[in-house]
């Protein structure tokens, strides 16, 4: 499976390492395999394109699952904007979820090279036990019933109790941050500026905070089903 992922990978990055890009004007553009840069600009990049690598690895590692399943394209649209990524699929390998969530960065100068995803699927080629760690549910699905609603917390330490990370209680209310509304703005940066330099603790917050915000999008804009 990495393999056949990694040779059409080499392919493509071959011509598609630039930054040169490609307009359109007209035509419908597949909008669940988009990098949304290049829904709302209609301007396609070898960044862009990593994005919709992301979306074809999402869809081979969960056998074939329609992305974001029944959702209109513009619930599709809304959720990408405030925060929402596909979840792992099921028994996939932690390394190759990370990967996509890399490919799935909102600002495209994050995403990586073509050239460093090859690099990285021949690292774990070369190391099958860096994928016997299975990826957790990083994301809530907002139109799950199962999901539990986080917008229904009435604090800042209710929710980090929820997450048993109460140590961080005084880091956030001295920063000011007193409300679920000023929690789901955080990014990964101001993480760490409030003291919370682990890695996984910072991974475990930040994946609740995308969750927070699909979910206040969701109860302000609403979701079609």
């Amino acid at each position: 499976m990495l393999a056949f992922r990694k040779k059409s990978w080499i392919r493509k990055q071959k011509t598609a390492d630039t930054e040169v890009g490609s307009q359109t004007r007209g035509g419908k553009i597949p909008v669940r395999w988009t990098a949304p840069e290049a829904i709302a600009f209609r301007k396609f990049t070898s960044a862009s394109d990593v994005w919709s690598m992301g979306i074809v690895c999402w869809e081979v590692m969960s056998y074939g699952e329609r992305p974001y399943w029944n959702w209109s394209n513009q619930d599709v649209i809304k959720s990408i904007e405030k925060g929402y990524r596909l979840p792992a699929p099921m028994d996939c390998p932690e390394a190759i979820y990370q990967l996509m969530l890399d490919c799935w960065q909102k600002e495209r100068t994050h995403r990586p090279s073509f050239s460093n995803l090859a690099q990285t699927l021949d690292k774990l080629i070369r190391n099958p036990d860096s994928l016997r760690k299975i990826a957790q549910n990083r994301t809530v699905n907002p139109l799950s019933t199962d999901a539990v609603d986080l917008t229904q917390m009435q604090s800042v330490s209710e929710w980090l109790e929820s997450l048993k990370m109460t140590r961080y209680a005084d880091s956030f209310e001295q920063a000011g941050i007193m409300s679920l509304e000023s929690v789901a703005r955080i990014s990964v940066q101001e993480l760490t500026a409030l003291g919370i330099t682990l890695v996984g603790h910072q991974k475990k917050i930040m994946n609740s905070i995308t969750a927070l915000r699909t979910q206040f999008a969701a109860n302000t804009q609403g979701f079609l089903v």
